[in-house]
């Protein structure tokens, strides 16, 4: 009898070194010896911080450990930090939501279709309004109500537990309006992604459609971004912008920003759970 081919699979892999001459010829030799074949590859060497950042896709009838193997000469000698995944995996995602449904939904309705390859185990909220939706699409929803330090800190808390609970990769914040903690946000440093509006920092507190309507603002847009202790201010992982002008009421406006909004939350969540976002310092890599 012949022996069955072993089954091929797509292979995602993502580095990230000191920049020096011959880390491609490197890669692509490990490659070779993975039996592997580059489908997608993408580069960028930068002339900041000096650091090299590469992604491959391969595919490769070579189990994890072999293709590990095969690699692991050329990450040593380059000291490189490096993930080795399989194309289009669900990342494990846990979604922080308030009481605003538009990047909630957009989520949840591009999971159920396979349009965001995401997997979302629950959804915690600071309040109830959300139940309903997160239970359309069959997603468990968890209500802690948050009014004092106390209780932020019992959520924050189910938050951690969440993560370890479901074996969380990804936490995204659709529009959860409580400010996170220092120590919170170290725990999900280059995990955890949020969403705002593009007035910040010009319009803060309640209505900022209706003060971005009384200046007469030209342009809508929206921000996802890592968190960090630092409020809305971390790494940019995505921005849109859409242009409006005199003739639009407030609640047009807010309905044109929500649509950015979910649109930016929702692409850098994908960019995302597609080993397509690096960080360099303050700033990201995005391999589109």
């Amino acid at each position: 009898m012949t022996s069955q081919p072993s089954a091929i699979t797509h292979w995602v892999l993502t580095i990230v070194c000191t920049d020096e001459p011959g880390i491609v010829h490197a890669l692509s030799g490990a490659v070779v010896q993975a039996r592997g074949n580059i489908t997608e590859s993408q580069q960028f060497s930068s002339a900041d911080t000096g650091r090299f950042f590469m992604r491959l896709q391969v595919e490769s009838d070579a189990s994890r450990e072999e293709f590990a193997g095969a690699l692991a000469p050329v990450l040593e000698r380059y000291a490189m930090t490096w993930q080795l995944d399989i194309v289009g995996r669900p990342l494990r995602t846990l979604v922080l939501a308030s009481t605003a449904a538009h990047c909630l939904g957009d989520l949840l309705f591009r999971q159920r279709t396979g349009h965001l390859p995401v997997e979302i185990p629950l959804v915690l909220s600071n309040h109830e309004t959300l139940r309903d939706l997160a239970g359309f699409y069959g997603v468990p929803f968890e209500h802690l109500h948050v009014t004092d330090a106390a209780s932020k800190a019992a959520m924050e808390e189910r938050v951690i537990q969440a993560v370890e609970e479901h074996d969380i990769e990804l936490v995204v914040l659709a529009r959860y309006m409580q400010i996170l903690s220092p120590g919170l946000c170290e725990r999900l440093s280059g995990r955890a992604i949020n969403i705002h509006h593009s007035f910040l920092p010009g319009f803060k507190g309640a209505n900022p459609y209706k003060q971005a309507h009384a200046r007469g603002v030209k342009l809508i847009g929206a921000t996802a971004h890592f968190v960090t202790s630092d409020l809305d201010e971390g790494p940019i992982i995505e921005q849109n912008v859409v242009r409006v002008d005199h003739s639009r009421t407030p609640a047009e406006l807010m309905a044109i920003g929500q649509d950015e909004e979910s649109r930016t939350l929702t692409q850098a969540v994908k960019w995302f759970a597609e080993n397509r976002v690096l960080l360099d310092g303050a700033r990201t890599i995005i391999f589109r």
